[in-house]
């Protein structure tokens, strides 16, 4: 007879396996993309660039992630979510590492597309897998289990810790008096990920054991019923990335101390890992779209703060607010899907949403980088992002949970 299992060890395994799953959305998120606004002064300087540029690296990362995205509900029916993860996370980490190799605009352009699909296929399964496992019964005699709300928000909130890690490394390697510094700060960064990667895959064995055949039997997504969901979404991809590719660099323009922006860019990620329990309830609550919509709103707040003012307390306030909202926007997605639709649905849902969401990081980069090459500078890119975002909290309005 099989051995007897604790009461406890189900919830504490539950969580463990949440946190692996947590530094695959660190690899696709926090060090594969958000990296890249600590990375941008330097890069900026030293190549030349406009801001139009820069934003441009970051668009064709976002057109990366969404031809991952088109892809992902593919590779998951062939490989299963878990291997897609880690091919995933590998991947990324190799293409950063290959990042402090090169010099040249077409050369960057053409890693920021390749990392943005492997980020993609990490983080559509990652969120797959954080479904199912929010969705696990307790063992038997558990008097309790984790809430799928807090499942997700670990998930979610991993990004956070790629986000607290890029400000530890990037901004002491890119200072270093050598040519192309930066460079050093994007081997690290790939060190880093193959590192993460390598410890989610350990502690992820029993999700997808060896030898198991890939999920059959996938049911469709009617993205009619979800219009107000998606379109929000849309928006909110659109609106966030703005800031997280420039407001780095606009805190430097406002004479923001090198010190003071790391320490700005840490609190950030910090909150984003403090938001997986802030959200917990609200995610398991909300069936509909309230979660977007008062999200999206908290958002546009955040995002206007440093334009309207570059007093250090209403900058940091600025961090904290949208460090702890952010990546909730994105896990009230998946549990909008996880509360409205059976199972088997679930990674046609999930991978509509990161199309959508993607499709939104096309534009945004650019859009915010063209208005700031304008009289309007940065602040005013900025300023089209609260906009834009608070647009996607009104349209939010009107997703209602399904029968």
């Amino acid at each position: 007879m099989p051995p007897p299992t604790r009461p406890a060890d189900r919830p504490a395994s539950t969580l463990l396996i949440a946190c692996a799953l947590a530094l695959a959305a660190a690899v696709s998120l926090g060090l594969s993309r958000f990296s890249y606004a600590l990375l941008l002064p330097p890069m900026r300087a030293d190549l030349g660039w406009s801001y139009t540029t820069a934003g441009a690296m970051n668009t064709v990362n976002a057109a990366g992630y969404l031809l991952g995205a088109l892809l992902a509900p593919g590779w998951l029916k062939r490989s299963g979510a878990r291997r897609t993860l880690l091919a995933g996370g590998f991947g990324s980490a190799l293409l950063l590492a290959a990042h402090g190799a090169v010099v040249s605009d077409a050369a960057l352009y053409l890693l920021r597309a390749m990392t943005g699909m492997a980020s993609a296929a990490t983080f559509v399964s990652g969120g797959v897998l954080a479904a199912r496992l929010s969705s696990r019964a307790p063992a038997a005699g558990a008097t309790r289990a984790p809430s799928a709300g807090l499942v997700l928000g670990i998930y979610y909130g991993g990004t956070g810790v790629g986000i607290v890690l890029s400000a530890l490394l990037v901004p002491p390697l890119s200072g270093w008096p050598v040519a192309h510094a930066w460079q050093l700060a994007w081997f690290a960064l790939g060190a880093t990920a193959l590192l993460s990667t390598a410890l989610t895959g350990a502690a992820t064995r029993e999700l997808d054991p060896a030898g198991a055949a890939p999920a059959a039997g996938a049911a469709a997504f009617e993205k009619r019923r979800f219009a107000c969901g998606l379109l929000s979404y849309f928006l909110f991809g659109l609106g966030y990335i703005g800031y997280m590719t420039f407001v780095v660099t606009l805190l430097r323009e406002q004479q923001l101390g090198s010190g003071a922006i790391t320490v700005f860019y840490a609190l950030l990620g910090l909150a984003v890992i403090g938001s997986s329990f802030w959200w917990a309830g609200l995610l398991q609550r909300e069936r509909g779209g309230g979660a977007m919509r008062l999200l999206n709103a908290l958002l546009a707040l955040a995002t206007v703060l440093p334009v309207l003012s570059a007093h250090p307390l209403a900058v940091f306030a600025s961090g904290l607010l949208f460090g702890g909202v952010f990546l909730s926007v994105v896990a009230s997605t998946t549990a909008l899907v996880r509360h409205n639709l059976p199972p088997a649905a679930w990674p046609a849902g999930i991978a509509a949403f990161t199309i959508v969401f993607a499709a939104g990081q096309i534009v945004g980069p650019t859009l915010v980088g063209w208005v700031a090459d304008g009289a309007a500078g940065l602040r005013g890119g900025l300023a089209v992002s609260a906009v834009v975002l608070l647009l996607g909290a009104l349209v939010a309005w009107g997703q209602r949970p399904l029968d």
